[in-house]
This record gives C-alpha cells, structure tokens and sequence, in this order.
C-alpha cells in the first residue's frame, strides 16, 4: 500500500512528464515548421532579388535595340539602292551612341536581307574592350546553304518569327565568344528588311548570379523554358553542343516556383521565378543545411527539457507542496510560448530549485524569440541601408489597405516615392563600391528628414515613404526640408558618388478618388518619374549652354 504522498508524488511526476513531453513535441513542431518557412521565405526573397537584377538588365538591352527600330523605321524611307546606303549610315551612327551607353554589349549589328539589297548588307560593330566599337565585317549570308543555317540563327530566327526575341547562348562565329543576343526584325510596308541586333557577352549574367549564395552550399543558376541549363556556377556550359548540353534535374521544370528534389543523391530545396527573357532562375540549397538550422534548437530544447525534467522530479519527490504550484505556473508559461506568446514571464521568483528551473525555462524563450526577430530581420531590412525592405514595405501596405477597409476609407497618409538619379552612371565610372556609398547617402538624408514615418528600400535605387499624423500634414515642408538638405549635402561632398540626386514624388490619399492605396503608389511613382524627366532636362539644359 504506497502512502498518499508516494501516490501525489507519482501522479505530479505523471502529469509534470506529460505535460513537458507534450510540450517539448509541440515546440519542436514549431520550431520546425518556423525554421521551414523562414527558409524558404529568404529563397524566395534571394531569388526574387536576383531575379529584378537580372530583368533590369535585360530591359536595358531590349530598350536600347527598341530605341533603334524605333529609329530605323521612322528613318526608312526608300529601298532604293542610293537611299538605302544613306538610311544605314544613319542608323549606325545612332546605333554606336545607344551601344555605348549599354552595358556588356560586345557586338551589335544592322543585317539587310540580301533579298532587300545584295549589295547593300548593313552594319556590324564589335567591342574594342576599352568601351569603343570598331567595325568588323558583315557576314555573307548568301555563302550559307540551308543545311548552314543553324549558324545564322540571330538572323534566321527573327526572320522566321517576325517578333523581337531573345536567343538561347551560342558562339557567334565571328568572334568565336560565348554570347547571349536580342534581335528585332525591321519592316517596311509589310516587307522584311532586315534585323537589329545586339550581342552581349555571357560573362554579364554571371556575377549577378553568382552573387545569390544561401548557407554553405546554396547557389544560384539559370535555365531556359525546357529545362537545358543557360548557366550554371558549378559547370562550364559553354563547352556542351547540340544534344549533349546539360539539362536541369526532373522536378525543376514543374509548375510549382516551389520545389524538391534530389540531384546526385543529395536532397535538395529550389525556387524558381521567370526571367523577362523566356529564362528562368532557380535558388537551390541541400535540404539538410535548411533542416540543420531548426533540428540544433530542437535538440537544444528537448536537451534542456530532459534537465528540466529531473530537476523536477527531484524536487517533486522531496517536496511536493512546495512545487506544485509553481509548476503549474511553469506549465502555463509553456502553453503561452508554444502559443506564440514568447513575453510571458512566469511568475515564480524564489531562489530555490524551481526557481533555477523558472529562469533557464526564460532564458530559452528569450533565446526563441532571438532566433526568430533575427530571421524576420534577415527577411524584412535592407543590408546595405538598414531600412526596411521591399517584402516590409508590401507587409506594411496590406495592413494600410485593411485600416482604410476598416475605417471606410476615413484615413490620412501620403506615399513619398524616391528614384536616386545617376546611379548606373556612378557604378559604371567609379565601382559598385562607390554607387553603395551614393545609395547610402541618400538613404540617411531621407531618414534624417522623415523622422517619424516609416522608410522602406523598394528596388535597387528606389525608396519609399508612408507618412501619417504631423509627417502628412507637413508633408510639403519636408519635402522642401529634403532637397534643403540635398544641397546642404552636395555642397560639402567632394567626390561625385558623394553627392545625392533624388526625384522625388508625392501622392496623399483622396476618400472617395482612391479605390486602393495602389493608386496613390501609382501616382506617386507617376510623380516622381516627371520630377526625374525634369532633372535629365535641367542638367541637359545645363550641358547646352555655352561655357565660358
């Protein structure tokens, strides 16, 4: 016959081990299902940042051969020997400065149709390395019979299709280079005339790629729709032909951005986004770097329960009066954490055994909550400015648009967006390093002025603000206060990347106009886009006047 004290102790020491075990479980499912989302988050957000590097680029290139048909066909007058020699030297005039002023061109190229012309061929300029072009000589389509056609495909293709498009990498014949190309077909009344046509080397895709690194063995690589590999940081693709070029593992090409699966034996976690080219980027790392993270703080809280535990059953064994009703407050802080309440504080403060057991229960959530602030701060600051991100400032705006649901449209804000002017001007002629310092200062002068408002880092040189309260209804003296402190700034700065350019935009919200707080984004970004058009006029302006 046990004793009614063995019998309270046995049942305390059943309900404490039940109770921690449950617990311990439930914390370790959340900690797993936390350090998995929280993974696949900043996948997606690095795959995502390298996707807007990219596109960016790419834009800049189709804009600059859009800029040259453009040109071209409001340039095309005549077909005629005489004046079809004129229009192409025109256009290549025009093509050299638009060349230029693009970056990672190394050819481009204006092929008449020998159909059009046979003597007439058009253009071809290669880069010098030095930022010129120098002209080369213009390939003889003619010399190609139809079983040689695959080598004219930056012509034969646009021809075929009679739409701009992008071409999978290949090596051009004449510079013998690896090289990524845009071409546009040029028509006249319905009649093909020939194709514009820029090459860019394929070196310009890969440090942008190989700059998107996750834990130890995460990279980044890129692919086109069916599945071969464009580039890859692990392989020279470049060395591959015809049917041999590599191609992504199965799984990779399914329609979800989110995937797994296992190449050479390893088990792998990918997300993919498609590139304004037809191409896709894919962000992948090991599976078992992701689970590494969130199987150590399990491990470390099961370890720490396990002590709790035998701290408890001793002490329940000697005195259970004295710790059953501290537990019971131990037990309910662990309901609170494991409910995501990582604040509470058990109420227990005694200098005993419990006590130690109370403080170390503290001390782990304190650690928790550590963990996971410093993963949404990874997820939600920029790293180079330290405001809040582009994924923040999305996070901010949907709250925005539940408060105006909320209070049927009854409240004041007003959405500041900033374009830093000049800053591929400054990373092309003084280093990236340099365009980090201008993006720095620009950050700080409107952190400086909107003290009271959120600042968020939107794209690479873009910022936004959101201002409410005593910021919204002074919001015309700080935007004065702010190119104020522009000039105050350039004045002192003694180097150009110093120095701040910022077009900037205001939209308040109008109740009543205003259907969502993305028109007021819009016509913010409207806004600050004729600021940034009066900029380039006023510093054209300035370049025209005549100099003493």
């Amino acid at each position: 016959m046990h004793s009614i004290r063995t019998k309270f102790t046995i049942l305390t020491v059943c309900v404490l081990v039940v109770a921690l075990t449950v617990t311990t479980v439930l914390a370790a499912f959340s900690i797993k299902n936390l350090g998995t989302d929280s993974s696949e988050r900043i996948l997606e957000l690095l795959c995502d940042t390298g996707a807007k590097n990219l596109n960016a680029y790419f834009d800049s290139v189709e804009q600059s051969a859009k800029t040259i048909y453009d040109y071209a066909e409001a340039d095309l007058g005549s077909t005629d020997i005489e004046k079809l020699g004129e229009h192409i030297a025109r256009v290549e005039d025009f093509f050299e400065k638009t060349a230029k002023n693009t970056s990672g061109v190394l050819t481009y190229y204006y092929r008449i149709d020998p159909e059009v012309s046979s003597t007439e061929k058009g253009f071809w300029y290669v880069s010098t390395g030095s930022g010129g072009f120098a002209p080369h000589a213009v390939t003889d389509i003619t010399l190609y019979d139809t079983e040689d056609q695959t080598k004219l495909i930056w012509f034969t293709v646009p021809k075929a299709t009679g739409s701009s498009i992008w071409l999978p990498p290949y090596i051009t014949e004449n510079l013998n280079a690896y090289v990524l190309s845009y071409n546009v077909p040029v028509y006249k009344d319905g009649g093909f005339i020939g194709v514009i046509g820029i090459e860019i080397d394929y070196n310009t895709i890969v440090q942008p790629v190989n700059s998107i690194t996750l834990y130890k063995n995460g990279y980044a690589f890129i692919n086109d729709v069916d599945g071969t590999i464009i580039y890859h940081p692990h392989m020279n693709v470049a060395n591959y032909t015809g049917e041999n070029k590599p191609k992504v593992p199965d799984g990779l090409l399914s329609e979800s951005t989110n995937v797994r699966y296992v190449y050479e034996g390893v088990a792998k976690q990918a997300v993919w986004t498609p590139l304004h080219n037809g191409m896709r980027l894919n962000v992948t790392v090991p599976v078992s770097e992701i689970n590494s993270e969130w199987q150590q703080l399990i491990n470390k809280t099961v370890a720490v329960s396990l002590v709790m535990l035998l701290i408890v059953v001793i002490l329940t064994a000697q005195y259970v009066g004295h710790v059953t009703t501290p537990l019971r407050k131990l037990t309910d802080a662990a309901k609170q954490v494991d409910a995501g309440n990582y604040d509470f504080k058990p109420e227990y403060s005694g200098n005993d055994e419990v006590g130690i057991l109370t403080r170390t229960f503290a001390q782990l959530t304190g650690h928790l909550k550590t963990y996971i602030s410093n993963l949404n701060s990874l997820a939600y600051f920029d790293s180079l400015t330290s405001v809040q991100n582009k994924g923040a400032f999305d996070l901010y705006i949907n709250d925005m648009k539940a408060r105006i649901e909320e209070q049927n449209g009854q409240v004041e804000f007003a959405v500041a967006i900033f374009d830093c002017n000049g800053l591929k001007r400054i990373n092309d002629q003084y280093g990236h390093d340099k365009g980090n310092i201008f993006l720095k200062n620009a950050s700080l002068l409107i952190c400086q002025v909107f003290t009271h408002s959120p600042v968020f880092r939107t794209g690479g040189d873009e910022f936004a603000v959101v201002m409410q309260n005593d910021d919204f209804k002074n919001r015309d003296e700080l935007i004065r206060l702010f190119e104020r402190k522009i000039s105050d700034h350039n004045a002192s700065a003694s180097e150009q990347w110093e120095k701040v350019s910022v077009a900037v935009g205001v939209a308040a919200y109008e109740p009543g106009e205003d259907s969502s707080v993305d028109e007021v984004i819009h016509r913010a970004d409207q806004l600050m886009y004729q600021n940034k058009r009066k900029f380039k006029s006023d510093r054209q302006n300035t370049l025209d006047q005549p100099q003493d």
